[in-house]
């Protein structure tokens, strides 16, 4: 007991202006910083999306084709983050089923308390119609029926966004999880992420000393790649496949 009272005379002693530090296991820890200036949502939540879209009693459900070009080239509009906090962005293309969006939502509840954080869509409910023939039958007969609806994705489109009174290292491992599930490669992403890409990206560009660039190389047909480059090439220089 002595040794104790030793231990804490200087701490109990008028004049001491020091800072308690960890002694017979006592932690002190700074309480957590609020983050200002977070503009919530009307609804907190995701959404459950349609697995149909709902069409008029009268419109037949359509039949459509592959449309390649929906999962090709960059996302010219929904590449960036409204509330400058955290999502997740897609780093190719690919189609989202509605298993894909309920596992995405379902593992957002299971795993956070939405009293001070929120999570919105960045992209639409499936609307794709992709058609399939059952199994066994013969070739010809013309477009199989509906299987089922997709939502195509471009490259560098946010698929979610979850903000609020909580920080990047809350939500990463979480979001990763999610990215490593998806249908295509993505990555969990915060503004700070978005902002050193894009500064990378930058530098790169205007550092480079190699003039053989594959834009330089396309757009002069060099070696006559024209012959043998995918007319995606000619648009995106080898860039996006």
């Amino acid at each position: 007991m002595q040794a104790l009272k030793n231990t804490l005379r200087p701490f109990l002693s008028s004049n001491f202006t020091g800072i308690l530090v960890q002694r017979a296991g006592i932690k002190i820890f700074p309480p957590p910083e609020k983050v200002k200036d977070v503009e919530f949502p009307e609804r907190n939540k995701l959404r459950i999306m349609e697995k149909v879209p709902q069409y008029p009693p009268s419109l037949r459900p359509f039949k459509m084709q592959k449309r390649l070009r929906l999962m090709r080239g960059p996302e010219p509009v929904h590449n960036t983050l409204l509330h400058k906090q955290f999502g997740i962005i897609a780093l190719g293309g690919g189609r989202l089923k509605y298993g894909h969006f309920e596992m995405i939502r379902m593992t957002l509840l299971r795993n956070f308390e939405f009293d001070d954080m929120f999570a919105i869509w960045r992209v639409d409910p499936p609307w794709q119609p992709i058609t399939k023939k059952p199994q066994g039958s013969r070739m010809g007969g013309g477009k199989g029926p509906i299987d089922h609806y997709v939502t195509p994705v471009k490259p560098d489109r946010v698929i979610i966004e979850v903000g609020g009174n909580i920080k990047f290292f809350q939500v990463k491992k979480v979001l990763q999880d999610i990215a490593n599930k998806c249908p295509f490669k993505a990555m969990a992403i915060s503004q700070e992420i978005l902002d050193k890409r894009a500064e990378i990206q930058r530098r790169n560009e205007e550092n480079n000393l190699n003039p053989w660039t594959w834009k330089y190389i396309i757009q002069n047909n060099i070696g006559g790649c024209h012959k043998w480059i995918s007319p995606v090439d000619k648009l995106w220089f080898a860039k996006y496949l």
